[in-house]
């Protein structure tokens, strides 16, 4: 009974021992682990442009005679060692502040730069901690992929293309050059979103200039300027197809075509006959770039200048024409009262002997009055000298 009870009193006393010295240990270990060199915090993420430089900070404490290293995770390549580059690469850099905070230069930066770094303390075992570095890189539309300028048939279907570059990876934006209003299905936009712009049905309204926008929030953004032409036979529209002129006046003869590609215009009579260059009938057209304005100016009309003439536009893709007749009109009538004023001038008569005003208002009319033809002058004449045989009786 004694024996067992000294067992027990000694087991007791070993425990009390080992517990004394597990404190003890424990004691030794958190003031080692308190005074040996430590990370203060993270490494924070970095994004870059291209080109630019990206620095990566990674701050320690209690460093002591312990050294800092920096270290490319996915090629486990060492870049520096405290203050020394072992790296190769000119464009890699290390510097400290007051041996707590310890900066990864990296200059000129790739997109191959992209990716983990480690910075690492030459502790036993080691401490390390990972910062990612991300290089962004502005959008870049690609020639390959891309549609060129397209030509197209009206009545057909086309697809636009745009091919683009970059990281984080573009949006592309496609828009009508001058704010036009792009037409799909119907309806009317001012933008669409995506690589592709579908057009079904292609009428003349859509050709013109398309913009493939790439943007990804890293300036600049880019634009490619892709050309829509669209192909269809000429369309002629006449404003006046009845024309009326008086002999000898002179007036202007128009028409307007349509048509792609360009199309050979002219002017001919009903019989046939084009009508020569030069002289007194003189083609003028006025081309755009769909749109053309044919003007025939005649000056002088007479009699054998009456009667049809027509527009004639032709292209590979068709023909056709449209028809202006000129048919001859009556001269204006003369206004008596002009010429009453005019004899009274002739005359010298005063202004009160007049019921027409005074000699400035007859002055003035005098002016616009129209001209006499030889009958007139002959009667006016004669009334002149009836006038002045009066006076002397």
């Amino acid at each position: 009974m004694i024996a067992t009870r000294q067992f027990s009193l000694i087991k007791s006393g070993n425990m009390i021992l080992a517990l004394l010295m597990l404190d003890w240990l424990l004691a030794t270990t958190t003031d080692a682990t308190t005074h040996e060199p430590g990370f203060s915090g993270p490494i924070a993420n970095v994004t870059a442009p291209l080109g630019r430089e990206a620095i990566l900070a990674c701050t320690v404490h209690n460093l002591s005679s312990y050294k800092v290293a920096w270290l490319r995770v996915d090629t486990q390549t060492i870049l520096t060692i405290h203050t020394h580059v072992i790296s190769r690469s000119r464009r890699v850099g290390v510097t400290h502040s007051d041996q707590r905070t310890w900066f990864l230069h990296i200059r000129e930066l790739r997109e191959s730069d992209r990716g983990w770094y480690m910075c690492q303390i030459n502790t036993d075992p080691m401490k390390s901690q990972l910062g990612y570095l991300d290089v962004v890189v502005p959008p870049d539309i690609l020639d390959r992929g891309t549609s060129t300028d397209q030509t197209v048939r009206e009545g057909a279907s086309v697809s636009l293309t745009c091919a683009a570059t970059g990281s984080p990876h573009p949006q592309i934006t496609w828009r009508r050059e001058h704010s036009k209003a792009i037409t799909v299905g119907g309806a009317q936009v001012t933008s669409l979103e995506g690589p592709v712009l579908n057009i079904s049905r292609v009428t003349r309204q859509h050709a013109g200039a398309y913009l493939c926008i790439a943007s990804n929030g890293v300036p600049p953004t880019v634009s490619k300027r892709i050309m829509l032409t669209v192909e269809f036979p000429p369309v002629i529209t006449i404003r006046n197809q009845l024309v009326g002129a008086v002999l000898g006046s002179d007036l202007i003869l128009e028409c307007e075509t349509e048509a792609y590609p360009k199309p050979v215009s002219y002017w001919s009579r009903e019989n046939g006959e084009i009508v020569p260059i030069g002289g007194g009938l003189e083609p003028l057209k006025i081309a755009g770039s769909y749109r053309s304005v044919l003007r025939l100016p005649l000056r002088r009309v007479t009699v054998s200048d009456y009667g049809a003439y027509k527009c004639v536009s032709k292209n590979s893709l068709g023909d056709t024409e449209g028809t202006i007749k000129l048919y001859p009109m009556p001269p204006p009538p003369m206004d008596n009262r002009n010429v009453v004023q005019r004899l009274n001038i002739m005359a010298d008569r005063s202004s009160e002997s007049t019921p027409y005003g005074t000699q400035d208002f007859r002055l003035q009319d005098f002016n616009k009055a129209a001209i006499f033809s030889g009958d007139h002058f002959f009667c006016g004449l004669l009334l002149l000298v009836l006038t002045k045989l009066m006076s002397i009786t």
